[in-house]
Order: C-alpha cells, then structure tokens, then sequence
C-alpha cells in the first residue's frame, strides 16, 4: 500500500509542475482531452517512453473512476482520451538458458537471488513482494492476494518449490529474506543487482548461450512463452497468471477449472527441469 500511495504522490507531482499556479483549484471538470493531451506532451519531455508516461495517465483515470462510483462527478475525459501503449521488448529466455541458469555455479552470496529466481519461476512468476511477505502455505499450495492487483493466487506447490521453501525456511515469514533485510524493497533492490551479476557470470561461460539482460521479471515471461510454446490454451496461460482472459461476463460466471493451471504449471517445469 505505502508504494502504491508513493506512485499516485508521484503523479500529483508532475500534475503541480505542469500547473504550478493553478493545481490546487483543479477540479474534475477541469480536465478535458486537452488537457491530457498537453499533461502528456508535458511528460514527454522528461519521459519518452509513452509506457512510463501512462503509469501516470491511469492514476488519473482511476481517479475519475473512483469519484464517478461515489457521484463526485459525471465528467469522464478517458471516454474520448485512449491511452496508447508500445509494445515491450521480450523478457524471456529459451529452455536450455533457464536450466543453465538453474545449474549455474555462482558465488555463495548469488546463490540466494538465483534460487528465488528459479523459486518465482516455479510458482508461475510470482513477484518479489509477494513471495517475500508470504507466511504459511495452505494445504501443499501458495495462497496470496496479489499487491498489485489484490487478486487471491492459489498455486500448487510442485517438489521444485517446496525445496527451495524449506531451504530457505524463515521465522516470521514464509522465507527468510526480510530475516536479513529491511523491508522487500531493499531485498528487491539486492536481488536485482545479484541477478546482474548472475548474468554476468552466466555469460562468462562460453558455450554459446547468453543472456542480454537478467531481472525478475524474466521469471514470469519467460513461464509464459514456455507455456505457449506447449501448446497450452490462451485461457489457461493468462488464468496461471492471474489475467482475465475473454469478457468480463464469462469471467462471473466461469468457475475457472484450477487443476489446468496445476497440471500447465507441472508441464512447464518439467521441460525445463526432465526436457520433456
């Protein structure tokens, strides 16, 4: 909650320096697609990447959508504005670069942000906060509500997993990475430039296999393009990752199978893991 509070303080930021004088009487109506459109134009001087400048255009817009479902206000500028996206580059890596990963040979102090690498990998990309703040697990399944998107996530726990989770077994937490640091921002910080040097070491070895870039991101892509690659259906591949997928209707009314998502899942790591 307290990152998601600094993300929208980030966004009232911009919004008084690109109105400085007149930021605090903005009211609803007062933001039209002009005005978007020139906040935009705003934000691209300082941030070109229209995918970062959107961050800030949604908090706006769930903003508006907050007030419209409380009758603070009828006016709704998004109606005519759309946000347009870039696409991402590719975080993914092929089969025979993860199970190098999983066998790499690293420095002890690495081995940790390795393994919660493979670990994120095998619970279907879970992310850093989530895993870092997880207590217990639910009979033989990782059970959490998602922070960014306050989802609830069940995923089956394959022998992989629960490895690593009794290998790093903490005391107030599921696992022991805020035993030793701070707070999940600062492991996540530790962990992304553990997993740099990772690579680095990755690419070292010269066997033909690199890695241009290593974050944990590259857990939960790199799942999914394994997923496709299976075959796996659409439907099943954004469920293990928590999207919808087809209309909001159909997502009421479908009591989603879960043992798909279990049996994707056991595929999955057994490409990586048996080749199969």
């Amino acid at each position: 909650m307290l990152r998601t509070k600094g993300i929208y303080e980030t966004t009232l930021n911009h919004i008084k320096r690109f109105r400085p004088k007149t930021y605090r009487q903005l009211k609803f109506e007062d933001i039209t697609v002009e005005w978007l459109a020139e906040f935009d134009a705003f934000l691209a001087k300082t941030s070109p990447a229209r995918n970062a400048r959107n961050i800030n255009l949604r908090n706006i817009r769930a903003v508006f959508n907050y007030a419209i479902d409380n009758d603070v206000t009828t006016a709704y500028p998004f109606r005519k504005f759309k946000l347009r996206y870039e696409e991402t580059r590719k975080r993914s890596m092929p089969v025979e670069a993860l199970r190098k990963l999983k066998d790499l040979k690293v420095e002890p102090y690495l081995e940790k942000y390795r393994d919660f690498f493979m670990l994120s990998f095998y619970l279907i990309g879970a992310n850093v906060v989530d895993i870092c703040q997880a207590v217990e697990l639910v009979d033989g399944r990782f059970e959490y509500r998602r922070s960014k998107t306050h989802k609830l996530y069940s995923i089956k726990v394959e022998p992989e997993a629960m490895a690593l989770i009794e290998k790093y077994k903490g005391e107030k937490y599921l696992l022991n990475y805020l035993d030793t640091h701070k707070s999940y921002r600062t492991f996540y910080n530790c962990l992304q430039k553990g997993l740099v040097k990772i690579k680095d070491a990755f690419n070292a070895e010269d066997d033909g296999i690199v890695l241009q870039e290593l974050t944990s991101y590259w857990a939960r892509h790199t799942w999914a393009t394994i997923a496709s690659d299976l075959d796996v259906p659409d439907a099943t591949i954004a469920k293990s990752l928590g999207h919808s997928h087809g209309n909001a209707t159909s997502a009421i009314y479908i009591d989603y199978n879960m043992r798909k998502v279990d049996v994707a899942n056991r595929r999955v790591i057994d490409r990586v893991i048996k080749g199969e």
